[in-house]
């Protein structure tokens, strides 16, 4: 399967999930607080164009939600990123938080027990004014 189809694919089995629940949602400096505290691991979900173009939270594990290799690849990295653990405290941030509500419903439909979603996102969105306009630490990304 070529890598669009991939990409393609796993966007369809995101777009059947509903969006993840308000309660799941964290705000972005709650996030880096508890991250900062070892209490969770913050996944940027985003492109690598995207981790480029804005830089990435700091200590954030990059796991692009459209790799090639489409859902399997995508459950795969957030399972290396987590050390294996699907119990492990973990929020997922992309630009606005539309991809990561979904991939966070996702990921609680694969066994996921603590996954949250920075749903104001890097660049905000209605849930908040988002990490870069927060003022909050980004890191460049040479990726």
């Amino acid at each position: 399967m070529s890598a669009r189809l991939a990409a393609l694919a796993l966007a369809a089995c995101l777009c059947a999930l509903p969006a993840a629940a308000a309660e799941g949602d964290v705000a972005a400096p709650q996030a880096l607080e508890q991250a900062q505290a070892g209490q969770l691991t913050i996944i940027d979900i985003r492109t690598p164009e995207e981790w480029r173009q804005t830089g990435v939270v700091p200590g954030a594990k990059r796991v692009n939600l459209y790799v090639t290799g489409g859902a399997a690849a995508f459950l795969s990295g957030i399972l290396e990123a987590v050390g294996g653990d699907r119990t492990a405290p973990l929020a997922l941030i992309c630009r606005t938080g539309n991809r990561s509500a979904k991939a966070a419903a996702f990921l609680r439909a694969q066994g996921f027990s603590a996954v949250t979603d920075i749903g104001e996102g890097m660049a905000g969105s209605g849930k908040g004014p988002g990490w870069i306009k927060r003022g909050l630490p980004v890191e460049n990304c040479n990726c």
